[in-house]
């Protein structure tokens, strides 16, 4: 009998755990040093894995464009959202502008005004901006150094430069628009603007003017994750600033490498049909 309360208070404690144990603090996680600095290293090759570039907002699956022709190839896979209050606030018109986004997402460009101001701009190959170029679903590269950060996605072959320590004026407007950066801790923040209004934020024809201020934060979590913000405003089309939140997965593999997806040719014929050849 007294062997067996012996083996019942024995597992009680390692159930419980001692009151040492129990009450010590959560370790907070120290990144990798970039040599020749005090700052993270961010170096490597990273993903996201979520259903934010089909829709920022949370989502039930939906069929494809033409199921007739694809049947499940295409379809919308449900996505939980990464939106933190989980809708995205529009401005009244803005809402209605969203819907005729959508449904005219895989119009054909007819002339050069449609071309800019209708359908959505990754089926043209366009480049696809920030915060959108971060999940589309294919890898991207951040190369680190002291000075300055590239990002090489590989959509589009999509590049930007963050320059950190000093604040440049951006030359133009652009499709990636123009990025600064500084360290906050362990973060890495950097102030995106001067985009162009040709971009969108997903598939689900989510918008924005050419008001566009993106605000970024990248927190190394472990040696595989990295947390990813963005900040978002714009008071042409939005009623308040909006955030969202997402996780960036490091590729492992041993021969982990960007590949090209240079997509221009695949979209000559949606783009120009039949002034293909001619």
């Amino acid at each position: 009998m007294r062997l067996r309360k012996s083996f019942v208070v024995l597992a009680m404690l390692c159930l419980e755990g001692s009151p040492a144990t129990a009450q010590a603090p959560a370790q907070t996680y120290r990144a990798p040093r970039l040599a020749g600095t005090q700052n993270p290293d961010l170096n490597g090759i990273w993903q996201t894995n979520n259903g934010a570039n089909w829709d920022l907002r949370p989502h039930a699956a939906s069929q494809a464009p033409f199921p007739a022709l694809t049947g499940a190839i295409g379809a919308t896979p449900a996505g939980q959202g990464v939106i933190e209050d989980s809708q995205i606030p529009y401005q009244p018109w803005a809402v209605e502008k969203q819907k005729e986004n959508f449904a005219k997402r895989l119009d054909r460009p007819l002339d050069r005004e449609t071309n800019e101001t209708t359908g959505d701009p990754e089926a043209k190959c366009y480049m696809p901006g920030v915060p959108r170029a971060t999940y589309m679903g294919l890898p991207f590269q951040i190369v680190q150094t002291a000075n300055q950060i590239l990002i090489s996605y590989e959509f589009a072959g999509a590049t930007r430069i963050i320059h950190m320590g000093r604040a440049p004026k951006a030359p133009t407007d652009s499709w990636m628009g123009w990025s600064v950066g500084r360290w906050e801790g362990d973060t890495l923040v950097v102030d995106v603007t001067n985009h162009l209004d040709r971009t969108w934020l997903d598939r689900a024809g989510n918008f924005h003017s050419d008001a566009l201020k993106v605000v970024e934060r990248y927190t190394p979590m472990t040696p595989y994750h990295i947390t990813y913000e963005a900040t978002i405003e714009d008071p042409k089309v939005f009623t308040r600033p909006w955030k969202i939140n997402m996780t960036l997965y490091r590729r492992m593999e041993r021969n982990a490498e960007l590949l090209e997806f240079k997509c221009v040719e695949f979209a000559e014929q949606f783009m120009y049909g039949d002034f293909i050849g001619k």
